[in-house]
This record gives C-alpha cells, structure tokens and sequence, in this order.
C-alpha cells in the first residue's frame, strides 16, 4: 500500500497530514510522489491484520521495515467524549523518523482500511525556558516547547485526588539530540489531537534520554488533570513517558533520574506513598472489564492495565527500584490525609508520616478564625473534631507537620440525605460462593450522613432484583457496613443496591458492583510461619492456587502494603498451580516480620483477590532456667519443647511466652531441652 494523496494541514508550527491508503490485497507498492517533508509518521487501520512500515529519507534512502506498534490503552477512557473520534480504529503509536518524503507500509492479515498520518515538526531553536519553584523540579513548560493551544478540542477534566503514577514509553527512536527532543514533543502533541481526535497530548508530563522534562497535557501539572495514556485507569492517576523504546535497551540514568525527581515531586503533592499497593478500579479497557478492581502499585508500569509491551521490559524491570528511590527523596511526607464524619456526629482526620513528627489538624472558617485544632507526636495523625453546630460552608481544614508537604481541604455543610460509598474503601466487591470458607461473603463499606434505614438488594445485568442482601434495618451516621454473600447467584456481574431511607421522606441510593466468580479455590500455605536461614528447613514458603477454570494469577508478597517480590505470574488453564518464595534468593533479604500473601485471579468475569497473612522467623525460641528448686523455664515465645530433665523424657507445648514449671522435679540436676517454634527455628539447651 502506498500513499494516496494528502490530507489536511494544520496551521503552526507542527502540522498533520493525513493520507488514505488503498487497501485490496495488495502486498506492497510504491509510493506515487514525494510528500510534504514530515519527521514523525502514524497508522490508524481497521481490522485484524497488522502493518509494517518504511520511510525514505529525503531525496536518499529507504529505512529497514518495522512493525507498526498499536497504541493499546494510550487511549482515553472508552466512556469519554474524547475517545469518540477514533473508535473502531486501531490506532498505531508515532514514530519519529527524523526528516523523510515517502512512506510505504505493508500488511499482515485482513486490513480493511488504512490511513498513514505523517506530521512536520522541524527542530526548533528556541531556548528551552525551564520553571522550578520551591520543591518542584525543573520543567519544560509547554509556551517553551511550543505546545500549539489553538488545536486543543476541550477544557482540561480534573480528578477528585491522586491515587497513582503509570511510567510509559513512547516506543520511538532512541536516536535523537538534544534540540529534536522538543520537536518530538510538538510532534506527538499534534499527532494526538489532530490523528488520533484526542482534547490534547495524552500524557501529563514526558521525559527525553538527556533528563529533561516536558509538561504535558494542558491543565497544570500540580493538579490531578486527567489525560489520555492508560485506558481504563487515567482518572485518578498520572502519566509520565520517557521518549524512546526500552524493549531491548536500557532507559539512559540522565532520563531515569529525572523519572524519579518528577514522580518524587507530583506523589508528595498527592500525599500518596510510592511503595503502597492499592485497589484501582477499571472504567473499561480490552484486558479489563468496567467495575474489575486490579491491584496495582502507585508507580506501575502502563503494561499492568493494558495489551502492551509499554514501557519495555527493561525500564519495566527498573521500576521496584524506582519506586524505592522516589520514597526515599524528600522525606519526610505525608501519606494518605482523609477527613471523613464519625458515627457521633464529629469529624476524624487521619494520615500516616514517614517518619514519627510533631503534628496538627486545624480547622478554619471561611474568615480564617480557628474554630478546632488536635496535635500529637508520631507516624500516625488521628483526631476527631466535635463541632458545637453546623459546620458553616466553606471551612477547611489542614494537617501539617514540620518539613511534610501539608495536606488541606474543604468542608462543607454535611448533606441530611446523601449515602456514599467511603472513600476510604472504594470499588467493586468480588466473591467467591463456594463454600471453601475463603471469600464466600464480603463486607461493603458505606457512609450514612444521617440515621437511616437501609437495606441491601441484589441486581442482575438488566436492572432486575434476584435476591436481598440485607433486610431494611435502622443504623446510625457515620460508617457502616452490611455483609454480602450470594450462594444461589451463578458467576456473573451484578450490583449491589444499598436504599437509605430517613425521616422527612429522604431517600437515597448508591449502586456498587459485584463480582461473583468461582475461578479461584481455596488458597492454601505450606505454613503460617518459615524460617529462610539457609538450614535447608523451611527455608521457602508455598502457595497452593487452585483454579476451576482458565485464569491469570499474581501472586505477591506484600510487607504493611508494599510490594515485596512477585513468586508467580502467568495465565494458566484450570488446575492446582503452586507458587515458590525462595529463602536461598529473595527472603534473604527480608526483614523479620509479618508480611501478607495476596493472590489475585483475573478471569472471564473480573478480578477476585484473596489475601493470607505469614510470618518470617528466623530467630530461634530462646529457654533458659528460672528455677532449679522447683524446676521452672521460661521461654521467648509459643514453642513445642521436648525436655530430658534429670533423666526422665517429656514433651510440652507452650502456647504463649512466659514461665513453665516442670511438675513431679522437685530438683533439677541434668536438662537437655530442644525448642521449636512454628516456624521450624530450633534451639537446644544443656544443664549438667
């Protein structure tokens, strides 16, 4: 297929031109005539086949082919008016060939239409001006690389607050200089809005391989504006793209270490802490259905939502370490401020601080007068303001401490008839009814803003109620919860309808999904507790996953909510699958303590996660004795003892630590005790 001819311009200093491709069979031809000189090409086909590609550079040369990559999930969200433009249309990512004339693409397979998008971007000259106010980082606004602001389509969308951060490439060359970077930008800003139909460039900062960083899609980049980079997941998170393809090579340290200054900067604005996982929920994408909940880490790669390679295997591989290195950068901070009504009418404020600080919750009214105030010391703020009256509209509040980045807010009037989900445990809830004990039943969690009457009802796709929940019953303000289970329910996507009804004729609603799903069987451990100290005992932990259906499973290890290690993942048909934690490789680097096991299945209905707590132990039970006359030990902890006192052999099981007396010993002259605790640490002890 070869260039027809040409389609529109667009006025500036980049511009698009989009050219038809005939498409009837044919393998390849050649192209007609030399076209306007552009930098940067794209394809958009229709159908199931795949493309490949070449340029001619110009008047010279013609490039090796190579694959037309599809943009999977560089895309707004399927239920906004700005995917509308391109749908039905696969939509290739844009290459930066430097300057060309001709291009030539040639299919794979059932292509019924195609267009090629070629788009000039000459390098600019301009100085790049940089902005740093105090703790933000050096940034390339977009009047400096000369964003074009007279193509974008819409007002910029803004999210509630920041959840987490998506790293991507933009698969291009890895081959440019310093003043091309800039016109790349340009390129990719005009690709988006004038090939693709998007508001504006899709991602909300980029990153070239010399360090530099480019402020994105329009908005500002201190507020949580939502772009168009992670299909499915862009509410509510941020999308940085480092400029190049890190498939097969390695994202430069310049570019890297600017990655990490940005995310450093932007999550500590979000209070949201680097090294958490959380529960992201799906507004719909070709990997996950709307309402699928998806554990995901704050800083993920954009391959952990969607279809895609991106953003490469070898800056992917980086980013555990990443995410450490943003934690560890500007300490101290604060980690997830929430204000939210108590069941006795007040309001509590918690947060969590990196480090143990002097802390103070103050609410203002809207004059500036205090009107509350709580302080404490510590990692954790909790406090809970009583007001006298009403909370007058437009009072705020902020939580400070010394060095953080202070968190703030407004409250306004509480609602008499508003019912919500807390915000503090949002989305979907995922069962699994199959009597193993595990998942059967879940718990939803909601906010009443005045005492009401609420019941729980069960919906099916088409709207129609099949079962209730939970029968009407009076509960109180504040957070509540009602217990879910639905034996009879076949696997499938439903929704829970929580009914609030109050005095005075109130009334309202809140829908959240639910999944039922019986992929996933009963998650077993090999222990509750191991020891990896090398003895060749216990030394790794198993994880038994059974599945009665084809599924993928992730199983991680997490530590007070950060991921650990990862000692499986795939896609799997049904059966028994046993995941491995090595102690020889990975525990060895562990810390002592309690950790939790999560094992989350995806299948053809959605998500279903299950998580089991274990403890790592490698120090032995200490016993030393007490008393010879009478005979009593004490021990560190629960234990099983096998005692040779004076001769005479018996085995005790201490459950708890503390002192045991060794009954019918009315002297203790000769002790030989072995102690082993649960997790299999042994120690030995001899009295002669």
């Amino acid at each position: 297929m070869a260039l027809a001819w040409p389609g529109h311009a667009v006025a500036g200093l980049a511009s698009l031109e989009i050219h038809e491709l005939p498409v009837g069979g044919q393998r390849t031809l050649s192209a007609s005539a030399p076209l306007t000189p552009f930098q940067l090409v794209g394809i958009h086909w229709r159908g199931p086949g795949t493309l490949e590609l070449r340029t001619r550079r110009a008047g010279g040369s013609w490039s090796a082919w190579r694959a037309v990559v599809e943009d999977e999930g560089d895309a707004p969200d399927a239920s906004s008016a700005e995917a509308r433009a391109t749908r039905g249309w696969r939509l290739g990512a844009p290459v930066w060939v430097g300057n060309a004339d001709r291009v030539e693409v040639r299919t794979r397979g059932r292509v019924t239409r195609a267009q090629a998008l070629t788009v000039r971007s000459p390098i600019s000259k301009i100085p790049l001006r940089v902005t740093a106010a105090a703790g933000t980082p050096r940034i390339v606004p977009r009047s400096a690389w000369q964003a074009d602001e007279s193509i974008r389509r819409a007002p910029p969308v803004y999210a509630d607050g920041l959840r987490m951060a998506f790293v991507h490439h933009t698969a291009g060359t890895n081959d440019y200089g310093p003043l091309q970077a800039a016109a790349i930008v340009r390129g990719i800003e005009v690709y988006h809005v004038e090939g693709n139909g998007w508001n504006d460039i899709g991602y909300n900062a980029l990153v070239d391989r010399f360090g530099t960083v480019y402020e994105g899609r329009y908005g500002g980049l201190e507020r949580n504006v939502v772009g168009a980079h992670a299909k499915g997941f862009n509410t509510g998170s941020f999308g940085i793209a480092v400029l190049g393809d890190f498939r097969t090579a390695d994202p430069p340290p310049a570019a890297v270490d600017a990655l990490v200054r940005t995310l450093a900067w932007r999550l500590d604005l979000g209070h949201v802490d680097p090294l958490s996982t959380l529960s992201a929920i799906s507004s719909g994408n070709e990997r996950f259905n709307a309402g699928i909940p998806v554990l995901l880490r704050a800083i993920s790669g954009h391959r952990d939502t969607g279809l895609t390679e991106c953003p490469g295997q070898r800056l992917y591989t980086m980013l555990p370490s990443i995410a450490k290195r943003v934690a560890a950068l500007g300490l101290p901070k604060l980690y997830a401020p929430l204000a939210a009504p108590d069941e006795g009418g007040g309001i509590r404020f918690t947060a969590r601080l990196s480090s143990s600080l002097a802390w103070s919750a103050v609410v203002t009214g809207p004059a500036g007068n205090e009107l509350g105030r709580g302080t404490g010391t510590g990692t954790s703020v909790d406090w809970t303001w009583r007001p006298a009256g009403p909370i007058p509209a437009g009072a705020r509040w902020r939580i400070e401490a010394p060095g953080i980045t202070p968190a703030a807010g407004t409250l306004g009037t509480q609602a008499t008839a508003a019912l919500q989900i807390a915000a503090a445990r949002p989305g979907p809830v995922t069962i699994s009814p199959n009597g193993d004990g595990q998942a059967d039943t879940a718990d939803v969690v909601f906010t009443l803003s005045a005492d009401a009457n609420v019941s729980a009802d069960l919906l099916d796709g088409s709207g129609a109620t099949v079962a209730q929940a939970a029968a009407p019953r009076w509960r109180r303000v504040g957070e509540r919860t009602v217990t879910v289970g639905a034996p009879a329910l076949a696997d499938g996507t439903y929704t829970i309808r929580l009914t609030a009804k109050a005095t005075g004729g109130r009334q309202a609603v809140a829908d959240v999904p639910l999944l039922v799903t019986r992929t996933l069987g009963r998650v077993a451990l090999g222990a509750s507790s191991f020891t990896p100290n090398g003895d060749g005992r216990g030394d790794a932990l198993t994880v038994t996953v059974p599945l009665t259906a084809p599924a993928s499973i992730t199983v991680r290890i997490l530590r007070e909510g950060t991921w650990v290690a990862t000692p499986l993942a795939g896609s799997f048909d049904a059966g028994t699958q046993v995941a491995r934690w090595d102690g020889s490789k990975r525990i060895g680097r562990a810390r002592d303590g309690d950790y939790v096991v999560s094992v989350e299945s995806v299948d053809a209905v959605g998500t279903s996660r299950m998580e089991l707590p274990v403890r790592l132990d490698r120090n032995p039970p200490a016993v030393r004795v007490v008393s010879s006359a009478p005979a009593v030990l004490r021990v560190s902890e629960p234990a099983t003892l096998v005692v040779r006192a004076n001769g005479a052999l018996r085995r005790l099981v201490v459950r708890e630590p503390g002192t045991v007396r060794l009954r019918g010993i009315g002297r203790l002259r000769t002790l030989v005790v072995v102690a082993r605790d649960e997790a299999g640490n042994r120690a030995v002890l001899r009295r002669r």
